[in-house]
């Protein structure tokens, strides 16, 4: 069954969103999915609270996503992260799938 990281970022200021939303997009998603060999990689924005974003990445299996959690991997990502946006807070999360509906 897979397994999921959650990214969950808390972007207060709403003139902060449109330039968050363009560089999570064209670079802080593509280098993190990268770097972990996620098999897949969504992000999206919540309707219940617009200034919060989070980005969800999918592995084969937990060992697979535990793997990502060491500081040699994440590390470099943090300082990415709070280099361009130091404002913004974030929580990280493990997920364990086990059920999928499909059809």
């Amino acid at each position: 069954m897979s397994a999921f990281f959650l990214v969950r970022a808390n972007v207060a200021d709403p003139a902060d969103r449109p330039g968050f939303d363009e560089w999570y997009r064209a670079h802080h998603l593509p280098l993190a999915r990268s770097a972990f060999g996620a098999e897949h990689a969504v992000r999206m924005w919540s309707r219940t609270d617009p200034a919060v974003h989070i980005a969800l990445y999918r592995f084969p299996s937990l060992a697979a996503v535990e793997a990502i959690t060491t500081p040699e991997i994440l590390t470099p990502l943090l300082a990415d992260f709070d280099a361009a946006w130091p404002q913004v807070t974030r929580t990280r999360e493990v997920l364990e799938g086990f059920e999928e509906l499909r059809g």
